[in-house]
């Protein structure tokens, strides 16, 4: 079967790559392998079936089991005796994630993609091998092969998976019970994510993390006050603190790791391990290709998402740059985009990133650290949510907005939030950056109250010293 386009990988990066070239006139054909627990296949990648979409169905189900708990007494609302159903909370997270999937083959089938489920394999001459659930193989050619095939969990040698005692993200997401005592290892995105699910419906959570600084990629400020916050709400965060092993007992698992102190123990039911994800290239590339893997596992490809070998492209996780699902849905349709011909733009410098705690942190642009480390003079507004009228009436008020410019041009560098709806926020930081706002383009952008929003415009005013709901100004 002959195409214009086969892509391998129907995640993020992969099916937006596939719709975006059949937009484009072309003819098309998607490929993925992705398997479910049950050996069911799903189009998704690691994004919807595993990842980003069912934890968010479990933090927004544990934060309100958690504010129904904490918070509605304040409201005057009267909640004795509230309880959490793992196994319907468990329910809902599945039909939304095999809603969502399925919504994906829909979405194919209308732009006419020609779905293929089963296993790629980029062959020379542009020819992709794709094996069946039956084992049947079958051959594609194309015209341009754009490979997408995501990533997986990075596993510790000393803390292998057995999907028992010591589980993956993926596992983590699908706990039949809340454990007692839970030990998360690393204090990263993932880890703090699911960390807050399990914590919010009354395990004890460890995290233990080997950096000695916490949410190293954040600015400063901001992850001093989300630390704050976590430890308020009884994550145990303990940073320097390097595992060496672990071993299964009657009483748990015993967790061996080291830090400042000395050889440590603690005693967990279940660890997880979020340490970080590798790309996912395992059969994808038979001898002969011509396309290159770094020393990470990386595909080498060049700033257009070139694989150097003709019309081979790469997009998502297995490449180069932040592995953030939106991040390789924008690559993937500029490359269909530049396939066609058509112009296609990525600005790397503004990738947003979002963590979906509460309260929520998202960032974009530099931060401080860095515009210090880059000799940049520049000037400082932050507002906290402590004096949002909108925050106080969510009862949502902590953490704040902090945005950076540059002193001399008053251009936006960075914008930093922890607080409440953060990742939705950041989306007007993004848009300003983008076109080169400057403080004052901010500060004359009328903003409706009450709402987050005018967080932002008051940050940009406190960097000019002009802000007018903040005391602290």
């Amino acid at each position: 079967m002959d195409f214009d386009v086969v892509v391998i990988g129907g995640g993020p990066a992969g099916y937006p790559a596939a719709i975006r070239a059949a937009q484009n006139g072309l003819t098309v054909a998607c490929v993925d392998g992705w398997k479910n627990r049950d050996g069911s296949y799903a189009m998704g990648g690691t994004c919807l079936n595993a990842g980003c979409i069912p934890s968010k169905a479990l933090l927004e189900s544990s934060e309100l089991y958690h504010r129904a708990q904490a918070e509605f007494a304040v409201h005057g609302i009267k909640a004795a005796g509230v309880s959490m159903d793992i196994a319907a909370m468990q329910k809902r997270r599945a039909t939304i994630v095999k809603t969502m999937t399925g919504g994906i083959g829909m979405l194919l089938k209308a732009a006419g993609v020609k779905s293929f489920a089963g296993h790629g394999k980029l062959l020379p001459g542009r020819k992709v091998e794709v094996t069946g659930a039956d084992g049947a193989v079958q051959t594609l050619q194309a015209k341009h092969v754009v490979l997408a095939s995501g990533s997986t969990p990075f596993e510790l040698p000393s803390l292998p998976f057995d999907r028992t005692n010591i589980l993956d993200s993926w596992d983590a997401l699908e706990m039949d019970a809340v454990p007692k005592r839970l030990c998360v290892i690393g204090a990263g995105v993932i880890g703090l994510e699911l960390g807050s699910v399990w914590r919010r419906l009354g395990a004890e959570v460890v995290v233990l993390e080997a950096m000695d600084k916490f949410l190293a990629v954040a600015d400063g400020q901001v992850a001093s006050e989300a630390a704050r916050h976590f430890k308020k709400q009884g994550l145990d965060i303990r940073l320097g603190a390097k595992v060496t092993g672990a071993t299964p007992g009657a009483d748990g698992v015993t967790v061996h790791y080291t830090d400042a102190k000395g050889e440590q123990t603690l005693v967990a039911d279940k660890v997880v391990v979020a340490v970080g994800r590798r790309p996912f290239t395992t059969g994808l590339l038979a001898d002969g290709t011509g396309v290159t893997i770094d020393a990470r596992g990386f595909i080498n490809v060049d700033e257009n998402c070139a694989t150097g070998v003709e019309n081979v492209w790469a997009v998502g996780d297995c490449v180069r740059g932040p592995m953030l699902a939106h991040k390789g849905k924008d690559e993937g349709v500029a490359v269909a985009d530049r396939i066609a011909g058509r112009h296609a733009h990525i600005n790397y410098d503004l990738v947003p990133s979002v963590i979906y705690t509460a309260p929520e942190i998202a960032w974009v642009g530099k931060t401080e650290e860095a515009v210090k480390a880059a000799g940049i003079e520049y000037k400082l507004g932050v507002f906290p949510f402590l004096a949002s009228g909108r925050a106080r009436a969510m009862e949502a008020s902590a953490g704040f907005v902090k945005l950076i410019a540059d002193k001399a041009s008053d251009q936006i560098l960075g914008v930093h939030i922890v607080g409440p709806m953060a990742g939705e926020l950041i989306g007007e930081a993004c848009v300003a950056m983008e076109f080169k706002a400057s403080c004052e383009d901010l500060q004359r952008t009328m903003h409706a109250h009450p709402t987050l929003s005018e967080a932002l415009h008051e940050a940009a005013l406190a960097a000019d010293k002009r802000a007018i709901d903040n005391v602290n100004r």
